[in-house]
């Protein structure tokens, strides 16, 4: 009897922390990164008795823009929550988020293999402060123990949460939704989205089912904070073997918070997973409800100023410009590099080299970024592409072109003067961008002229 078949059922949780100048809730810079521990801290981020927050007006209009680039709906009522849990990189025994009232919901987001990934919900809420670990000697015995040392510089940064529904159900996918989002705040300027400096978490929700099962699995695995594609891959393949091991061994899988050890190539317990009661949530008393009246302002500037986005740009490189999707798809990984190339298109216009062309040599050559430099590219690919027109019918186009606009030195060589050839063979080549060949060119005005030399 063969084994009974399994399939991943993946949700994703992506935080994503705002290149805003001030945290969300204070005036405290947001830019901690590299900066000496618990020097950006004020009362508000530190949680101390009768602070009272307030909202950062850009770090909103950021998050509708993320939003509204996702299809979502931007909420008719919004408003903010305490997630109430403690933990020591949270001050206030809380965090300032949103569960029952998001900001933006219903969204979607299309995948290379053409599937959809809906997005539930687009909300903002705070970042917590960061917890290092570390082995410490602490006494005259040489004795080491572990020790913890919070830094609440990065506690209160404004931090935007991106909520999948489960429809993920393996891990390329997973990797693709991942970086299209990265891609994402990149071209909305939200965010410099940088895994390594913690700017972009993961967060997945994993479980299986036997295929061919409609409902939902009885519990999820949520893999926590992980900072890397290549981790978030490597955890989710694990952790789906190691269920269906469990699951096949009559083990019974509950709901639970599990880590990425990279060492050990596994993830490994770290808490119970809670559900969302056991979080207490109730709205923050000291702020305001985001209401609609004062968010439409901030949804009609965010779709006005919306740049084209980067699957646009993808499909419209394919489009107007006849390249290959694979090449389109690299030349809009970024818009410095979009744009770099379609600069070089406007210079390739006007000297004839065709966008195929540039776009195979920014591919493979990888220039530098800057208008000089798509200059030298154009002059290059002219140098390259002299002298190898030898097509005759192509030759023969340019010569009928070349007849026709050139009557009067058409009129001479009948009448016999042999200089006006001369003027009719210089003006294929300057046509041709003096591409043709040369040799060729003369016999072939010849033909069409009807004329012996």
């Amino acid at each position: 009897m063969s084994k009974l078949k399994y399939e991943p059922v993946i949700g994703l949780e992506v935080h994503a922390e705002l290149n805003t100048k001030s945290k969300m809730f204070c005036r405290c810079s947001s830019d901690y990164f590299g900066k000496k521990p618990n020097t950006h801290t004020c009362p508000v981020c530190l949680g101390l008795p009768g602070a009272l927050p307030f909202i950062n007006k850009q770090a909103i209009e950021k998050c509708i823009k993320i939003g509204l680039a996702l299809g979502c709906k931007v909420s008719e009522k919004s408003l903010f929550e305490r997630k109430n849990y403690f933990y020591p990189d949270l001050p206030k025994g809380y965090q300032i988020s949103q569960y029952r009232w998001p900001l933006c919901i219903n969204g979607q987001i299309m995948l290379d293999s053409g599937e959809a990934v809906r997005i539930n919900r687009v909300h903002q809420e705070e970042d917590t402060a960061k917890l290092t670990h570390q082995l410490r000697t602490q006494n005259l015995k040489s004795k080491t123990q572990k020790c913890s040392f919070i830094d609440f510089n990065r506690s209160g940064v404004p931090l935007v949460e991106i909520v999948t529904e489960p429809d993920f159900k393996d891990v390329e996918s997973v990797r693709d939704y991942a970086k299209k989002l990265q891609q994402l705040f990149r071209y909305l300027d939200v965010s410099s989205a940088d895994m390594e400096r913690g700017e972009m978490r993961l967060e997945a929700n994993v479980s299986v089912r036997p295929e061919g099962t409609k409902s939902l699995p009885g519990y999820r695995i949520e893999l926590k904070n992980i900072n890397s594609f290549k981790f978030t891959v490597a955890a989710i393949e694990y952790e789906i073997k190691r269920q269906i091991t469990a699951i096949e061994s009559r083990k019974k899988l509950s709901q639970e918070t599990r880590g990425w050890d990279d060492d050990k190539k596994c993830t490994y317990l770290q808490r119970s997973k809670e559900e969302a009661h056991d979080y207490r949530y109730f709205p923050e008393p000291d702020l305001p409800e985001l209401k609609m009246d004062r968010l439409k302002v901030m949804i009609d500037n965010s779709r006005k100023n919306m740049p084209e986005l980067p699957w646009s740009k993808q499909s419209r490189f394919v489009s107007s410009y006849g390249i290959k999707k694979t090449d389109a798809k690299i030349l809009a990984e970024t818009k410095d590099l979009a744009e770099f190339f379609e600069e070089a298109i406007k210079q390739g216009k006007e000297s004839g080299i065709n966008a195929g062309e540039i776009a195979n040599y920014i591919v493979n050559k990888k220039p530098d970024i800057d208008s000089a430099q798509a200059t030298q590219i154009i002059r290059k690919l002219k140098e390259k592409n002299v002298g190898v027109i030898e097509d005759e019918k192509e030759l023969e186009k340019l010569a009928k072109q070349v007849i026709k606009d050139n009557t009067k030195a058409v009129l001479d060589y009948k009448k016999g003067k042999e200089a006006a050839m001369q003027v009719l063979i210089g003006s294929v080549m300057k046509l041709s961008l003096g591409k043709a060949d040369i040799s060729k060119i003369k016999p072939i005005l010849e033909k069409i002229l009807k004329v012996k030399p």
